[in-house]
C-alpha cells in the first residue's frame, strides 16, 4: 500500500482509542501479549499509575488507513527514568553535564512491565514500517531528547535497527518446559546439587506449617485483591519505596482480563501471609511472573511463591515458558536459563549519539561473555 494513503494521530487518552481497534492488532501480531491488551495498558491509566501526575505522558501513535487503524504505538513523554528496567541514567547524567537537558525523552514501553514483547503494533510489515518512521518523525517535533523502545522482539529491533536506532542488549531468565509430566520429572532433568537445593528450599516453607493455594480468574476474589495490594504495597514499604502500582489497577486487570491471570496465596495457621500474581497467556503458551507481596519474613517462601508455585501451574498446564522477570541471576539456581533481551534507542543529539553507540558496542561484548559464562553454570544437566 502507498505510504501516502496513511495518515498518523497522536493521543494524549489512550482512553479515546477503540479497544477492539487496538485489540484487533494485538490478535495479528505474533510478538503480541496481554501486557499490549487495551485492558493491560487501560488499568495502568485508569488507575493512576502511569499518568502525567506521575511523570507518564501518553502519547500514543495510531496509523490509520481510512477509518481502520493499522498501526500502533504506545509511546510516552517521560520527566524521569523509572519502571522502565532499562537503565539510562548515566546517559541522562552525561548529556545533562554537557548543558543539554535529557528530559523530556520518549519511551516506547508498557510501564513498569520489563516483558519482550511487541512495541510497534501492526497489521503488516508495511505498517509497522511506517510507524516506526512516523516515530522517529515525531520525536524531535515534539522536543523530547531521544526516544527508547524497550523490551522489543528480535524482528522489531531489526527494523528499528535499520532505521538508524541504537540496540542495546540485556539479559533476563527464562524457564522451559520441554514436556515435564510433573515437577519431579523437571527436577530429575537438574543437576545433583541444583536439585538438593530445591528440595530443600521447599522443604523450610512446609516446616513453617505454610499453606499454599492457586486461583485462576474468577476464582481470585475482592478480598484477595485487597490482600494482594496489602502484600505489594508491604514488601515496597520494607525497602523503603514507593509501590508503582495500587489496588485499583489490580482490580481493575481481575474485572477485565481474568483469563490471564494467575494468584498465589501462602498462609499459616490459618492467616494468610504471602502472595504472587502472575499473567499467563494460552495461545502463546507463556507464563509471566509478575508480582509479589509478604506481610511476614518467611525464609524460602518468595522462591516457592514465585517460582516453584509458577512451575508447577506452568507444568499442569502444559505451557512452555515461564519468564521469571528481570534481573537476578539466583534464578539460575532454581532452573532457568538466560535470555537476552533488546531495546532500541535513538538520542538527537548527535555528540550523544555517537557516544553511547561506543558505549554500546562495549556493553553488548560484555553481555555476550556475561550470557556465554552463565550457560557454563546452568541448573539443568548436560545432555548426553
Amino acid at each position: 500500500m502507498d505510504n501516502a494513503a496513511y495518515r498518523t494521530e497522536l493521543y494524549d487518552d489512550p482512553g479515546r482509542l477503540d479497544a477492539q481497534a487496538w485489540d484487533r492488532l494485538v490478535r495479528a501480531d505474533p510478538d503480541a501479549n496481554p501486557f499490549v491488551r487495551h485492558a493491560f495498558l487501560h488499568a495502568l491509566h485508569a488507575s493512576g499509575a502511569a499518568t502525567p501526575d506521575t511523570g507518564w505522558f501518553p502519547r500514543f501513535v495510531a496509523v490509520w488507513c481510512g477509518e481502520r487503524l493499522e498501526a500502533a504505538v504506545p509511546l510516552y513523554a517521560k520527566t524521569h527514568s523509572y519502571g522502565e528496567y532499562v537503565f539510562d541514567w548515566a546517559w541522562a547524567d552525561a548529556q545533562e553535564r554537557r548543558g543539554v537537558p535529557y528530559y523530556p525523552k520518549g519511551v516506547v514501553a508498557v510501564p513498569f512491565t520489563p516483558v519482550p514483547g511487541s512495541r510497534i503494533l501492526g497489521t503488516d510489515g508495511i505498517a509497522r514500517r511506517y510507524a516506526i518512521e512516523a516515530l522517529l518523525d515525531l520525536v524531535p517535533a515534539m522536543g523530547l531528547s531521544s526516544v527508547h523502545v524497550l523490551f522489543a522482539p528480535p524482528q522489531q529491533i531489526d527494523a528499528l535497527s535499520d532505521a538508524g536506532m541504537l540496540v542495546r542488549n540485556n539479559v533476563q531468565f527464562h524457564w522451559h518446559n520441554p514436556g515435564y509430566g510433573n515437577f519431579e520429572s523437571f527436577l530429575a532433568a537438574l543437576t545433583h546439587p541444583k536439585r538438593k537445593k530445591i528440595r530443600a528450599e521447599r522443604r523450610k516453607v512446609q516446616q513453617e506449617a505454610i499453606a499454599l493455594q492457586r486461583r485462576v480468574g474468577s476464582e481470585i476474589s475482592e478480598q484477595d485483591w485487597q490482600f494482594f495490594t496489602r502484600c505489594y504495597e508491604n514488601t515496597y514499604a520494607v525497602h523503603g519505596a514507593v509501590p508503582y502500582l495500587n489496588l485499583d489497577f489490580f482490580r481493575t486487570l481481575g474485572q477485565r482480563m481474568p483469563e490471564n491471570l494467575l494468584l498465589v496465596r501462602a498462609s499459616r495457621d490459618g492467616r494468610a501471609i504471602a502472595s504472587a500474581l502472575a499473567v499467563f497467556d494460552r495461545e502463546r503458551s507463556t507464563l509471566y511472573g509478575r508480582y509479589w507481596g509478604a506481610l511476614v519474613h518467611v525464609p524460602c517462601l518468595h522462591f516457592e511463591c514465585c517460582y516453584y508455585q509458577m512451575i508447577e501451574f506452568a507444568i499442569e498446564q502444559g505451557l512452555r515458558v515461564f519468564q521469571g522477570g528481570a534481573q537476578g541471576e539466583h534464578k539460575m539456581a532454581r532452573g532457568m536459563d538466560p535470555q537476552v533481551t533488546a531495546s532500541a534507542h535513538w538520542l538527537r543529539e548527535p555528540a550523544m549519539q555517537a557516544a553511547v553507540r561506543r558505549f554500546l558496542e562495549r556493553e553488548r561484548q560484555s553481555v555476550a561473555a556475561m550470557v556465554d559464562e552463565l550457560n557454563e553454570h546452568r541448573a539443568l544437566r548436560a545432555a548426553r
